[in-house]
């Protein structure tokens, strides 16, 4: 028999970046002389959404959950001594991605690379931000036209590029089925597929280059039969959409491309150590089957529900890559679930309910005057659907109906080593960095040449303002030493601001009251205790201070609360301090809950209960929810937040119940007890 040629293992990478571009070369560096094979680069918050370091709403946000980048001197640091030419690097970027390409091409022309020659993937899908990370800034229309410039613009001057990478990882986690999962990403491939043809940038004969750089990276979950069969079908309905809808005869430009990171929900608070098994079975998903195999894989740490991994947690991952791909034989043979009945059927019952479900969207789309994806972004329509999925997810879990080992089920544990020291178990980003960080962006400024840095951004809104494609502009205004703050508001004069759905309104009821459940009886201490202080209903505003856009938690808080009786006060995220003690006050609230995932809590959460208390507010307990170590939850119940909550309070109804506890407690009310129930 002859000798199987071994494939060659998909594209190793670790997402990474904290603090400042200095630091997170070194921890590049560390992880590339590890054997990872391409770079996945985190950004900041303020870097994603368009702020410079030192604006208000970035304070407390500064290198926390990746790098800050504020123009081309930190991305000039940020890959000092990494050949770009030789290396494959992907940026989780959106709203600003064309202002990160451009300074990522700036520094690969100082290093005298051939800008043709670069490879790697900026993510650049604003829809899947208006649905669920929300790094959005821009309305919908002058956002798709960035993503179009973009493309054009790298066919024709880096062609290895891949422009856009269409993202459903993020809408897992924001609650999507895989059916939604494949249909909401496909719809949005195909939206930007279109407004790039129809712009006439690109020649019709060119389309096929266009399609071949088109990459998704997407999301596996831990029930990875059916994860897997997710892949086949996506895979299967690219290669259909590609060679129906647009006429793609090259079988590799039809090929679908895809790079993968394992489920972060997923992973648990408690027994964290359950997720090293966890994240094996959620990478089996993506690399088992040779015929929808990943391009490029990157886990995340056994900590990341705790906070923020440490360089031996990231390379601990890396080496459950490398032990697959190099010890064991997965790579010497051909696709081993060819021929499966279950596997074919499977397969085929997702990719019939995502036809059926892009068809309805695109239906949508059509009406409005063949606008694509985003009339059903603008309506609420995709975000309701994702808000009632996600809110049927949860409530399954608080039933016991699915199983997670360690949260709601076989939760007795022997004391961890790993976690023993909860203090040392993961990364802390020093506070000190932000600093130095504000200390180095107000010296670029003061040595660059001003005059040519507004030059430059006045001709960006010139173009803006007309159809020319922005790329040019903004590699002028990278060349110029531009802020990246600078660049979005330019364009943010032009364009405008966008606030997406919130799609709390219209989720319906995802956990019934039935009698005797414990639903009815916090629904009962709702009432009651609206009685007792005489307001009609009890009113809990729902906060999201500073930049953090992941609001799956705090949309899963307001729909719950509603469906317990409260009045719901939720304006959706990025919020002030300022803004949301004026909303608490204007509306006379009961509590105020405050859902921060970036770790900014110890920055915003104080500057809110002072805010409160300037203002005269002294009966209304603020909340909080987030990842959040136990040291800070310590300190913030010190600074007068009443309950902390972290992923291991995975019961919403009981929060609930706990924050109409703390309402009763801040207006000396007698802890609520229901009446005995009678006997016959």
């Amino acid at each position: 028999m002859a000798e199987q040629k071994r494939d060659r293992p998909w594209l190793m990478r670790t997402y990474a970046g904290h603090s400042t571009a200095k630091d997170s070369n070194a921890l590049y560096r560390r992880n590339l002389a590890k054997g990872q094979t391409g770079l996945s680069v985190a950004f900041d918050l303020p870097t994603q959404t368009g702020y410079d370091s030192d604006h208000i709403l970035a304070r407390g946000e500064v290198g926390r959950v990746g790098v800050p980048v504020g123009h081309v001197g930190d991305m000039r640091a940020l890959f000092d001594g990494i050949p770009l030419e030789q290396t494959n690097t992907s940026m989780t970027i959106n709203a600003t991605a064309m202002w990160l390409l451009a300074l990522y091409q700036v520094v690969a022309e100082e290093q005298g690379a051939d800008i043709a020659r670069l490879t790697g993937t900026t993510q650049n899908d604003i829809v899947k931000e208006y649905l669920s990370r929300g790094t959005h800034v821009f309305p919908p229309g002058p956002s798709v036209r960035l993503i179009t410039d973009m493309i054009a613009y790298t066919v024709g001057n880096i062609p290895k590029w891949n422009p856009i990478n269409i993202c459903s990882y993020h809408l897992q986690e924001a609650g999507a089925t895989p059916v939604q999962e494949i249909a909401y990403a496909m719809c949005t491939a195909i939206s930007v597929l279109d407004a790039v043809r129809d712009s006439g940038q690109v020649p019709a004969e060119r389309m096929g280059e266009v399609v071949a750089r088109i990459s998704f990276f997407v999301n596996a979950g831990v029930r990875f039969v059916e994860e897997m069969c997710k892949m086949r079908a996506f895979a299967q309905l690219w290669e259909k959409v590609t060679l129906e809808r647009y006429g793609i005869q090259d079988p590799k430009q039809r090929r679908f491309r895809y790079g993968v990171q394992v489920n972060s929900l997923g992973l648990t608070e408690a027994q964290p150590e359950n997720n090293v098994q966890r994240i094996v079975l959620e990478m089996l998903a993506v690399t088992l089957s040779k015929d929808a195999r990943a391009r490029a894989v990157q886990l995340p740490a056994w900590n990341e529900a705790l906070g923020l991994p440490r360089p031996w947690d990231q390379q601990w991952s890396l080496r459950i890559q490398q032990v697959l791909a190099y010890e064991s034989d997965l790579l010497e043979y051909g696709d081993i679930f060819n021929g499966s009945e279950v596997i074919e059927a499977k397969t085929a019952e997702l990719l019939a309910g995502a036809e059926a479900e892009i068809a309805k969207v695109l239906e949508m789309g059509a009406k409005a005057g063949d606008r694509g994806i985003i009339p059903a972004v603008e309506s609420g329509y995709l975000k309701a659907n994702l808000v009632a999925s996600h809110a049927a997810r949860r409530a399954r879990i608080e039933s016991g109906e699915d199983k997670i080992v360690g949260v709601n089920c076989f939760d007795t544990t022997e004391e961890s080593p790993l976690t023993a020291d909860l203090d040392t178990a993961i990364m802390v980003v020093d506070p000190a960095s932000e600093q130095s960080v504000l200390s180095a962006l107000e010296a670029w400024r003061g040595q660059r040449d001003e005059a040519a840095a507004q030059r430059a951004l006045a001709e960006l809104k010139e173009v803006a303002a007309t159809d020319t494609n922005l790329m040019a502009a903004t590699l002028a205004c990278a060349r110029a030493g531009v802020t990246t703050g600078e660049w979005a508001f330019a364009l943010r004069e032009v364009f405008g601001e966008y606030r997406a759905p919130t799609g709390v309104g219209g989720a319906p009821v995802a956990v019934a009251a039935e009698p005797g459940g414990e639903l009815a009886a916090v629904r009962a201490a709702v009432a009651a205790t609206a009685e007792e202080l005489g307001a009609g209903k009890l009113r809990l505003l729902v906060g999201k201070p500073g930049l953090d856009g992941h609001s799956n938690g705090a949309e899963q808080i307001a729909v719950r609360a509603r469906d317990a009786g409260f009045e719901v006060v939720y304006q959706g995220i990025r919020l002030t301090p300022e803004q949301i003690v004026s909303a608490a006050v204007a509306e006379d609230v009961h509590c105020v809950g405050l859902s921060i995932l970036s770790g900014a809590h110890c920055e915003l959460v104080p500057d809110v209960l002072q805010r409160l208390r300037r203002a005269g507010v002294e009966d209304v307990p603020v909340i909080v929810g987030g990842i959040i170590p136990a040291a800070d939850g310590e300190a913030l119940r010190a600074a007068g937040v009443a309950a902390v909550f972290t992923p291991k309070d995975f019961g919403i109804t009981t929060i609930i119940g706990r924050i109409v506890d703390e309402i009763r407690l801040a207006n000396k009310l007698q802890p609520w007890s229901p009446a005995p129930a009678t006997t016959s």
